[in-house]
């Protein structure tokens, strides 16, 4: 529930080892308990929880008061008053106002979380100084060795040791601070070593909070702060459940030690997954970073498995990133996205915090989910976020198979047990040897205890993806005396696979494999074959390729911004992990790993934040929008080999797949011109987007202010074009020349839509000199479908520097 002013004026959890995207029964019990969930793969979405309908109104639940920004003049103390003297003005005495007050935002953005009642949010709300009152809600969830060394590899950059790597600048990168919203860390790992950091920067003003399993000395000069917040998840569950989590920043689900790293990990040589695989030395992109880690997610104590997935309460989110930004940190991480439909920017507890974090210019990177590839399901999609997309590297695990009829099939595990003998094993289909009454529209899913026992004892399993955990079809499997299990892609998926560290032998293959295999078992009395062991393979081609389980855009809640921004590494991708937490985390899952493989957006947001610490470390007065900028404008459209990028299915990607194109963090260091943005700018924003005024001290929204298309973005999107648009743009000269430079603009138009650039030369006498430009859009009517987008884009280059913006529009 929201209760959201209009004021005048005109978008995971990703999944650990095994979750599947396209499970439908998951998706029923979410959509029992609220909305449809946007992220998926491997750390599955939340639902939204909401009150019954049959509720008393007079209950009282978490909400979060927005008031805006501040203005700067007030001392924190007063600014609680002021929270206070709000809450007295609803509730019945002092001492009942004070007792409901969870949290005072009082760093960047002005606002509380308290409990209250309908009534009493609704006559807050209707207050002058409320841009809006809101339901603090579950409905957000949080979304390596060979990542960044294949990322330098496509820059043509090497390593002190003569591999492939991306370097981490000098040691100015352990001036930034990169702030990590997650499920916590685990501090002992060897990927967070102080040693040889200097010492932790004077501007920091955070803490190391104690708690369960973790004394507040666990921080060193590498975690330098570590908090966790868990007051809106305590309200709404009535406690916490030490079993499935620690009271303490300590990470008891493994997800945020990987996230964090990925993003700032140091480098540790001779680690691998279980069983050896992804050998190598492991490095996060910015390992002289220091790291503050907040604590926001917790597990779901009504799930059959706790473990398993995570819920994020806004309330919780929004007091650490106020916090974060207080405490003094340059990068915030957020591998956490939101569940149905998005709401307005001034109810999204993460886009409120990001944009009081822009402001003060902190560079906000987001995950955007994963329920691709069906459009329209990116999250995340305020435009001051930064918002990532998930592609592949050029790794894989291969696991040859050879059926019976000699035909051989190449699978993908991470799996370290075999099957014995290395001889010829029966095969059956799941959906041959199921127990009776198993539903038939998931018979050959190998869904719990709902195989034979006596029809797949001592045999290989083909199970199908689609509803269920990947990793709980293998234990189905094993429960029912399988020798080994064969996982097989739905077509959406292609030839992507997500590789799993079964309980039993077992590998899976692509959809058109798996085709092949049922046809075999389908043509043949007794078919048979044998599983050998896999290995890692690298410089696998062609590479990068989109991940299928991407979300993917147009931007639902604004299209005239294009969302994601940006693609990076995300699956299969090796990271530090929680010693309390095994690789698949199943109940019956005792294994103990350091390090473990996982896909998702959640795996290739750290990586953008990563690429924001080394632009901050190299230009640390640049904005948040021109970080933002030169990350975006320097992407490449090509794989590593010069074509385009695909999909996972075979189809060439656009722009509602990567945004600007997959990163390339040595070119954004140096991107010639860039697009800033101010805190002004935004409000202007979403006043055009929605007619909202996020910030009642700002000015108030004009009676017309701009399309959000003239958003000074570096990218551009219009939706609904029905004639000519103007676009304008300006483009600040920062080259690395630092004087004066000249370019000229290239134009892929899109199909059908004609594009003028004027000028269409650009002069620089200096740097930090700004220009203009108009794009001019016109549907030219050759036989574009209508309500439906086409991409081209427009670069400038000075002969050096291709600064290149993708343009999407859809004919109305």
């Amino acid at each position: 529930m929201a209760l959201y002013k209009q004021h005048p004026g005109p978008s995971n959890r990703t999944a650990a080892a095994g979750y599947d995207e396209n499970d439908p029964k998951r998706k029923a019990m979410r959509g029992a308990l609220a909305l449809p969930g946007l992220l998926l793969p491997l750390f599955l979405v939340l639902s939204r929880l909401s009150i019954s309908s049959a509720a008393s109104s007079k209950q009282e639940q978490v909400y979060i008061v927005y008031l805006g920004g501040h203005a700067g003049e007030k001392t924190k103390e007063a600014i609680l008053e002021d929270h206070h003297a709000l809450l007295l003005s609803v509730k019945s005495s002092e001492e009942e106002a004070r007792a409901s007050l969870l949290y005072s935002y009082k760093h960047t953005l002005n606002g509380f979380a308290a409990m209250l009642s309908t009534e009493e949010a609704t006559e807050l709300a209707e207050r002058s100084e409320v841009v809006s009152a809101f339901r603090s809600e579950g409905r957000w969830a949080p979304h390596t060795t060979r990542s960044w060394q294949f990322l330098g590899f496509e820059e043509g950059l090497k390593g002190p040791d003569g591999s492939d790597w991306l370097p981490s600048l000098d040691k100015s990168s352990g001036d930034v601070i990169v702030g990590v919203l997650d499920s916590g860390i685990w501090p002992e790992s060897r990927s967070f070593s102080d040693e040889g950091l200097g010492p932790v920067p004077a501007r920091w003003k955070g803490v190391c909070q104690g708690g369960e399993s973790l004394s507040s000395s666990s921080c060193n000069r590498k975690i330098i702060g570590a908090r966790y917040y868990l007051k809106a998840y305590e309200a709404h569950y009535n406690g916490l459940n030490t079993t499935y989590a620690f009271r303490s920043p300590r990470d008891h689900d493994g997800h945020g030690t990987h996230t964090a790293s990925t993003v700032a990990g140091r480098t540790v040589p001779g680690v691998s997954a279980l069983g050896g695989f992804a050998a190598g030395s492991a490095s996060g992109g910015a390992p002289l970073a220091r790291l503050a880690v907040y604590k926001v997610c917790w597990p779901i104590p009504d799930n059959p498995n706790p473990n398993i997935e995570n819920t994020c309460f806004e309330a919780d989110m929004l007091a650490a990133m106020d916090d974060a930004v207080g405490d003094g940190v340059d990068v915030m991480s957020v591998s956490i996205g939101s569940t149905g439909t998005p709401l307005p920017f001034a109810q999204d507890g993460i886009a409120v915090g990001a944009l009081h974090a822009a402001r003060r210019g902190v560079v906000v990177s987001c995950s955007g989910g994963n329920s691709g590839p069906k459009p329209a399901t990116v999250s995340n999609l305020a435009p001051w976020l930064l918002t990532v997309a998930a592609s592949s590297i050029d790794r894989s695990f291969n696991s040859p198979i050879k059926l019976g009829n000699g035909v051989e099939i190449m699978g993908q595990t991470v799996t370290s047990y075999h099957v014995p003998g290395n001889k010829p094993y029966p095969m059956v289909y799941a959906a041959d040897a199921v127990v009776p009454g198993t539903p038939a529209n998931v018979s050959n899913q190998c869904l719990p205890n709902s195989l034979s026992a006596d029809k797949v004892r001592g045999k290989i399993v083909v199970c199908l993806r689609g509803s269920g955990l990947r990793v709980e079809k293998g234990l189905e499997v094993k429960r029912a005396g399988g020798a080994a299990i064969l996982l097989g892609n739905p077509p959406a998926s292609g030839s992507e696979v997500p590789v799993d560290a079964h309980v039993l032998p077992g590998t899976a293959v692509s959809a058109a494999d798996a085709k092949t295999i049922l046809a075999y078992i389908n043509s043949s009395s007794n078919p048979t074959a044998v599983l050998d062991p896999s290995r890692t393979v690298v410089d696998v081609r062609p590479s990068p390729v989109m991940a299928q389980f991407s979300s993917r855009g147009p931007n639902v809640l604004e299209p005239n911004i294009l969302k994601p921004d940006i693609t990076a590494p995300g699956l299969n991708i090796l990271a530090a992990w929680s010693e309390a937490s095994s690789p698949t985390k199943l109940e019956g899952d005792h294994r103990v790993v350091q390090y473990n493989i996982m896909s998702g957006t959640s795996m290739s947001c750290p990586h953008v934040s990563a690429a924001a610490v080394l632009l901050k470390a190299a230009h640390p007065d640049w904005s948040a929008a021109a970080i933002r900028s030169a990350i975006m404008t320097t992407a490449t459209t090509n794989n590593a080999e010069g074509g385009p990028l695909m999909n996972g299915d075979g189809t060439v990607a656009g722009p509602m797949d990567y945004g600007s194109g997959h990163i390339r963090p040595n070119h954004a260091l140096d991107p010639g011109l860039v697009y800033d943005a101010s805190y002004e700018d935004y409000l202007l924003f979403a006043c055009a987007s929605g007619g909202s005024q996020l910030d009642p001290s700002a000015a108030p929204c004009p009676a017309r202010p701009p399309p959000p298309y003239q958003l000074n973005h570096p990218s551009v999107a219009v939706h609904g074009l029905n004639g000519t648009v103007i676009v304008r743009r300006t483009v600040t000269n920062i080259g690395s020349g630092g004087g004066a430079a000249r370019y000229a603009v290239v134009v892929d138009e899109p199909a059908g839509v004609s594009v003028k650039v004027s000028p269409r030369r650009l002069r620089f006498a200096r740097a930090g000199e700004k220009r203009a430009f108009t794009v001019r859009i016109e549907a030219t009517g050759g036989g574009v479908e209508r309500g439906r987008f086409v991409a081209g884009s427009y670069a400038w280059s000075d002969g050096v520097h291709v600064v290149r913006s993708p343009i999407v529009v859809m004919v109305a």
